[in-house]
């Protein structure tokens, strides 16, 4: 029997969460067919993703993910799930679905929180938690990726949630890149400052911009990869800093795999973070990370690295920790071995995967539904 899945996701960009479900679809292979609801129906960047192969379907018809939570709009929406054997819900931007589980019962749901917006990088707000606590009591678990998230679920939501860790395929980041950075050249004693992220005001790109103009080091060179709404006050940052010809903005890039080998130093501003997939990808390509202290970024990286972890609002330090490591090559190496030593013990897919298939197939009471597939 073939398991039908609906996927309820705020939006289905190639972002850490939208590859994370993706891996999922592609492991469980034919085990399941699948169809994806997105709250912006025209951001659907991951299908790209899928394997060829893998049944899956985005309607265009389908009840919204957004609107008024009025009864009529949740109760349509609670009919179109009945006619799945799983329900997958991710974030805030998607929670409409645990509400018309929780107004109109249906299929078992599965919730997925893997942080927040700007709107929330400060205090989340009541409101949404009022909603959430409502909720989450009908989902049959939530699952978050991290410590930080775990405390949350359990303090403001009043529900004990299962941590999943996220994983990548290691062994694929430890091969040379085959793919180059477009507008990035090899220069003699270049060191190459990376991130990987979407340009959303909750990366606080303009900051990583200002520490590596503050770092003083000519021949350094800043590379964002991502794309989104705020690629412009980027580039004015990087204009006002007297950075631009330095910085280079590609745009999006499939598979990190790839490329991000050509980083010698992985960056990461962010206001607000869990458990970054970027930063997993980084520690598994070996590179060294100056970061931001926030989500679980800190317990994440290394013993060697924890020392360029920087509380978020200290520019004068990440500006600091990115010239150390800019001077010392060696210190560079050894910081990246102990990243990819970590990355392969804790972080490797086949570990999340497994957890997933687990939980998913508890959920329809078919333990072991997913297993051979992983």
């Amino acid at each position: 029997m073939v398991l039908r899945i609906l996927h309820c996701h705020s939006t289905f960009s190639l972002g850490g969460k939208e590859a994370r479900a993706v891996r999922l679809m592609n492991a469980f292979g034919d085990a399941a067919e699948h169809v994806v609801l997105s709250a912006m129906p025209d951001r659907l960047g991951a299908r790209g993703a899928i394997d060829r192969g893998i049944k899956v379907a985005f309607p265009a018809d389908a009840p919204s993910l957004t609107g008024p939570p009025a009864p009529l709009r949740l109760w349509r929406l609670a009919r179109y799930m009945r006619r799945f054997d799983l329900v997958l819900s991710y974030n805030w931007g998607a929670f409409d679905a645990v509400m018309a589980k929780r107004l109109f019962g249906g299929p078992p749901l599965v919730h997925h929180e893997d942080g927040f917006n700007e709107d929330e990088r400060e205090r989340l707000k009541p409101s949404r938690n009022l909603y959430r606590r409502t909720g989450l009591g009908a989902a049959y678990r939530l699952v978050v990726p991290s410590a930080r998230l775990e405390k949350i679920s359990r303090s403001e939501w009043g529900i004990v949630p299962v941590r999943i860790p996220n994983g990548i395929d290691v062994a694929r980041y430890a091969l040379a890149p085959t793919q180059a950075i477009p507008g990035l050249k090899s220069v003699k004693n270049e060191v190459v400052i990376g991130t990987v992220a979407g340009l959303r005001a909750v990366k606080n790109l303009p900051r990583l911009v200002r520490c590596f103009a503050a770092m003083g080091k000519s021949t350094a060179r800043l590379v964002i990869v991502g794309e989104g709404p705020e690629s412009e006050r980027i580039a004015d940052a990087a204009r006002g800093a007297g950075v631009a010809a330095r910085v280079l903005m590609p745009g999006f890039l499939a598979d990190p795999a790839q490329w991000i080998g050509h980083f010698d130093i992985f960056a990461l501003s962010s206001h607000s973070e869990q458990f970054p997939i970027s930063l997993v990808e980084a520690m598994a390509a070996g590179l060294p990370v100056v970061a931001t202290a926030v989500g679980d970024v800190r317990a994440m990286v290394s013993e060697d690295n924890a020392p360029l972890i920087v509380e978020a609002e200290d520019e004068a330090g990440f500006a600091a920790a990115l010239a150390s490591l800019a001077e010392q090559p060696h210190l560079r190496k050894a910081i990246g071995a102990a990243n990819r030593e970590k990355a392969a013990r804790l972080y490797d897919e086949r570990t999340m995967i497994a957890a997933y298939a687990e939980l998913y197939g508890a959920a329809i009471g078919r333990p072991g539904a997913f297993a051979a597939n992983t």
